[in-house]
C-alpha cells in the first residue's frame, strides 16, 4: 500500500532523482512538451512555490501564451496534464514499478505529490529457509484447505495481467485507435503526401523597384513549416502504431499513388489533387473572398476576412477528413487548415488522444465505421496555435 508523503518528508535530491529517471524514460523522451511541464511543476513544488501552479501561470511560462490569454478558450495546459498523468501511469506499471518513491499528480490540481511505496525485499524471490517437518497432522488439513485456493488465486492474477495486456493492445482503446483503425488496417504502407506551397521569387540583381514581370512563380520548391509540423506529428504517430509508411511531396503524388493504398493528404488546398476534396461536403476555397470553408459550394461564417498579405492571423480554421473515396477507392485522410496554423492544429488533433477523444464526444453511434468531415477552430497566440474545438461534423 503506498503511504502519502507530503514535500517536507522527501528530500529534494530524491526527489530531482526521481524525476531524472522519468524524463529519461521511454514515456516522456519522444514528448519534450511533457518533460518541460513536469519538470516546471516538480521544481516549483520541491523549492516551496506550489502556490504559484495555476493555469494562467503554466501556460505563460512553460506555453509561451500571452499574459491576457483566456484559460477558458485554450485548454493546453489542461489537456497536457492529462496527457502528463497516462504517462506517468505507464512509467510506474511499466520501467518505474520499482521505484520507491513516487511522482503523482492528482485530478483537479497542477500541484504534484511524492510518496513512498512498499517495495519488496531484493531476495524476496529466492527460496525460502527449510523450517523443521511438522506433524503430517499439523499441516495436511491447512493444505488441504488453502492449496485449491492459491492455485485459483494465482490463475486470476495471470487472467487479469493478460487481460490488462490485451486491454493496452487492443486497437479499439481509445477513439484515437478508432478514428486511425481504417486507416492502418491491412499491410500497405500508408501515404504521407505533404503540399508544395507557392512561391514568388525574384532575381536578386533586380533594380530596387522590381515590376510584376520580375518574379517568379516556384511551384514545387517550398513546404509550409505548418505543413513540416504536421508532417512530423504523423510519422511519429505511424512509427509508434509500428506502421510503414511512404513520404512524397507535392507535384511527386500521382493520382495512382492515391489508389495503392491508404494516404493522408497535408494542405491539399494548394495542390493539384484539391478536386478530390472539393467533391466533400466541406472545402477550403481558396478562389474565394474571404477565403474560408464553403458547405455543399456555399460560403460559410468560418472565414478570414481580415487576412493580411503576410498570413500572420490570430485566428484560423481547419478540416479534418476521413473517407474511403470512390475516386481512388482507399482510405483517405485530409489535414489542412486555411492557414499553416490551422493545419498544425489539425494534426495536433489526429495525433492527440485527449483531443480526439473531446473532438468525437457527440459522435454519432458507429461513427467508428462511417466516414467523417470536422471543421475546426483555432486561436492562434504569439504565433502559437491553441487547443482546436470542432465547429461543425459531419457523418455519413
Amino acid at each position: 500500500m503506498a503511504e502519502a508523503a507530503s514535500p517536507q518528508h522527501v528530500s529534494a535530491e530524491a526527489v530531482r532523482d526521481e524525476l531524472s529517471r522519468i524524463l529519461s524514460s521511454s514515456e516522456f523522451r519522444t514528448s519534450k512538451r511533457s518533460q518541460e511541464f513536469l519538470r516546471y511543476i516538480v521544481e516549483h513544488t520541491v523549492n516551496g512555490q506550489a502556490g504559484l501552479l495555476k493555469e494562467r501561470t503554466i501556460g505563460v511560462e512553460v506555453f509561451g501564451r500571452s499574459l491576457d490569454y483566456d484559460p477558458g478558450e485554450d485548454a493546453t495546459v489542461r489537456v497536457k496534464a492529462g496527457e502528463v498523468r497516462k504517462r506517468l501511469g505507464l512509467y510506474y506499471a511499466e520501467d518505474g514499478i520499482h521505484d520507491p518513491l513516487r511522482i503523482e499528480l492528482p485530478l483537479g490540481t497542477y500541484v504534484p505529490e511524492f510518496r513512498y511505496v512498499e517495495i519488496p525485499a531484493a531476495h524476496a524471490e529466492e527460496a525460502p529457509a527449510v523450517e523443521p517437518a511438522r506433524p503430517a497432522a499439523e499441516f495436511g488439513p491447512a493444505k488441504a484447505r488453502y492449496g485449491p485456493r492459491l492455485v485459483a488465486f494465482a490463475a486470476f492474477l495471470c487472467f487479469l495481467a493478460a487481460g490488462v495486456i490485451w486491454l493496452r493492445s487492443w486497437p479499439g482503446n481509445t477513439a484515437l485507435d478508432q478514428f486511425w483503425a481504417p486507416v492502418v488496417t491491412g499491410s500497405a504502407p500508408v501515404l504521407l503526401c505533404a503540399a508544395y506551397v507557392p512561391v514568388y521569387g525574384m532575381d536578386p540583381n533586380v533594380h530596387p523597384s522590381p515590376h510584376a514581370e520580375d518574379f517568379t512563380l516556384l511551384m514545387d520548391q517550398f513546404v509550409g513549416g505548418g505543413d513540416l509540423i504536421a508532417i512530423s506529428r504523423l510519422t511519429a504517430l505511424l512509427t509508434r502504431m509500428g506502421r510503414p509508411f511512404r513520404l512524397k511531396v507535392g507535384n511527386d503524388v500521382s493520382f495512382q499513388d492515391l489508389r495503392t493504398g491508404p494516404a493522408v493528404l497535408v494542405g491539399y488546398s494548394y495542390t493539384r489533387w484539391r478536386e478530390i476534396s472539393r467533391e466533400m461536403r466541406f472545402f477550403i476555397d481558396g478562389t474565394r473572398r474571404p477565403i474560408g470553408i464553403t458547405d455543399n459550394g456555399a460560403p460559410t461564417q468560418w472565414s478570414l476576412p481580415n487576412l493580411p498579405a503576410d498570413r500572420h492571423t490570430d485566428e484560423d480554421y481547419a478540416i479534418v477528413s476521413r473517407v474511403f473515396h470512390p475516386d481512388t477507392h482507399a482510405m483517405l485522410v485530409e489535414v489542412a487548415g486555411i492557414t499553416q496554423y490551422g493545419t498544425d492544429a489539425g494534426a495536433d488533433l489526429v495525433t492527440n488522444a485527449d483531443l480526439m477523444a473531446e473532438a468525437l464526444r457527440g459522435a454519432p453511434t458507429g461513427w467508428q465505421k462511417r466516414n467523417l468531415q470536422l471543421v475546426l477552430h483555432v486561436k492562434v497566440i504569439s504565433g502559437a496555435p491553441s487547443t482546436p474545438k470542432v465547429v461543425a461534423a459531419h457523418f455519413w
